[in-house]
């Protein structure tokens, strides 16, 4: 028998994660090895073992997770293949449950999440929303299987949470009091989707880079630069190029707000025109662009369309070095290998066509993105304006997204977010605006990359602040956020709720926080 579970404080500095409110811990648990015949409907426990800490090994060979208290390790899998796993602090449950998500394809457990969730205090659940994927660009697993695509556009990650729930219950011999989610891209997806088809399940949700425009965003954000890029092998942008074209954007665009600090701080601001980038007479290649080359990249920052126009928002100007940026999403490691390409290829050739031998350069939008909508939207999407359920609730939701992300653009969860004001709200926008606050707020990240990375100011905690929302009113109006170099602090900024946006007060150094107010 397990003692009697006690309440300690802890903090996790990192992205997200960090701080905790806890609550006295009811009572004493069961023995962690009972949890193994603990029954589930269509769910079979597949083992129930203590794991003392400080540090665990898991099986995905990333190498081992340090700092841990000790905990109760369930692993369970749910019809049809919905695999799950559910830690569960022994002597250092804050009283509450935490669901984490995935990124790119799913397919795996998150244990890094799961470890800082432990951490936290939090009883924490994972799954791999009910299949194994072979890397986070890997779609093989969803030829022919409508099932396993819905589990993983929203089936997996609720039954998760249910079952966490429940295995929660069952350990403590209470139900955990509050409930909590927090997932970035893939898990930035599964949040929206929680929020608006399970809006029972959590009481707060933080949602990262959103994905939940899905298959737009697949064909649109991730085949529209493969094929800018790739389609036609002069069009192809080498890395060593990239540099080129940062510095010219953030010259022309970095001092608009004020400050040159090698941020644009709002990209839609930036005018700036690839042209003029374009290669003279007898100029070195390698400072210029080729006609095809600057059409490409006209391409990816207007957005993809049809012939009826646009269906999906461009990469936002700036920030396209670094090796969560252009380097990766784009250019890759030569043709055909950036991670555009990747994921939309795998999508079209075993979510949307069911054929391996399916070429995308023969993708046609007039005619085939309808045939991808009808087929795989109702699935994966999660673009459904109508929060009042998760608003009758009494659930808060936070959004944040980087405005340097190339993988999915800021301007997409800006379209959600404000499709929501609008379903809430009639023709006055200001008071709708208001409603939506009440429950719902967005913080947009300048000079950020795809949930982390950047120029900008990409460390923060949007966790404490969710839960000092549900727990304590304590609605986030701004939140602290910081840049770290080799370890160290150098830069701080508040991140404000949108629309506002972080303003020089005009005195003070730009990299300390207490110099800007939002407006």
């Amino acid at each position: 028998m397990m003692r009697r579970a006690t309440v300690v404080g802890g903090a996790l500095s990192a992205v997200v994660l960090a701080g905790a409110a806890l609550f006295a811990t009811p009572a004493a648990p069961i023995s962690c090895t009972a949890l193994q015949s603990l029954q589930l409907p269509d769910t079979k426990i597949e083992s129930a073992t203590e794991v003392a800490g400080p540090s665990f090994t898991p099986p995905d060979a990333t190498g081992a997770l340090a700092n841990l208290p000790g905990f109760c390790r369930v692993v369970g899998v749910s019809k049809p293949s919905i695999r799950f796993e559910v830690w569960l602090p022994t002597t250092t449950w804050n009283g509450k449950f935490q669901g984490v998500g995935n990124g790119g394809t799913a397919g795996v457990i998150s244990y890094s999440a799961l470890a800082a969730g432990i951490r936290r205090g939090y009883a924490t659940a994972s799954t791999d929303t009910g299949h194994v994927s072979r890397d986070s660009a890997d779609s093989e697993w969803a030829l022919k299987r409508p099932d396993l695509v819905a589990d993983f556009g929203h089936r997996g990650l609720h039954v998760m949470t249910e079952n966490g729930k429940k295995v929660t219950s069952s350990f403590y011999e209470a139900p955990p009091k509050l409930s909590y989610y927090v997932g970035c891209s893939k898990g930035g997806q599964q949040g929206l989707m929680e929020a608006q088809r399970y809006p029972n399940d959590y009481d707060g949700l933080v949602a990262g880079a959103p994905a939940n425009n899905a298959t737009r965003s697949y064909l649109g954000g991730h085949l529209w630069p493969a094929l800018a890029t790739l389609k036609d092998p002069e069009s192809y942008i080498p890395a060593a190029k990239v540099p080129v074209l940062t510095r010219a954007v953030t010259a022309a665009c970095d001092g608009l707000d004020g400050v040159t600090d090698g941020i644009i701080s709002d990209p839609r601001k930036c005018t700036f025109d690839a042209g003029t980038l374009a290669c003279g007479a007898g100029q070195d290649p390698g400072t210029c662009f080729t006609e095809k080359q600057i059409k490409a990249i006209k391409d990816i920052w207007a957005g993809a369309h049809d012939s009826k126009g646009p269906i999906y928002p461009g990469v936002a100007k700036g920030g396209e070095t670094g090796a969560g940026a252009w380097e990766r999403y784009v250019t890759g490691e030569g043709p055909l290998r950036g991670r555009h390409f990747q994921l939309a290829d795998g999508f079209l050739k075993f979510v949307v066509f069911d054929d391996p031998s399916y070429d995308f350069r023969t993708f046609n939008y007039d005619r085939d993105l309808p045939i991808a909508l009808k087929k795989v939207a109702p699935l994966i999407d999660a673009v459904d304006p109508n929060l009042q359920p998760l608003q009758s609730h009494g659930a808060k939701l936070i959004v944040y997204h980087g405005w340097n992300d190339p993988s999915i653009p800021a301007q997409n969860s800006i379209n959600y977010y404000e499709s929501v004001v609008s379903a809430l709200g009639g023709a006055n926008h200001d008071a709708a605006l208001e409603r939506t606050q009440a429950f719902y707020r967005m913080f947009l990240v300048p000079g950020m990359q795809h949930c982390s990375g950047g120029p900008g100011t990409d460390r923060f905690d949007m966790l404490t602040a969710l839960e000092n929302w549900v727990e304590k009113g304590q609605a986030p109006n701004a939140i602290a956020a910081s840049h770290m170099t080799a370890g160290k602090v150098d830069r701080t900024r508040p991140l404000c709720m949108y629309p506002q946006t972080a303003q020089y007060k005009g005195s003070g150094s730009t990299d300390d926080a207490a110099n800007f107010v939002c407006k």
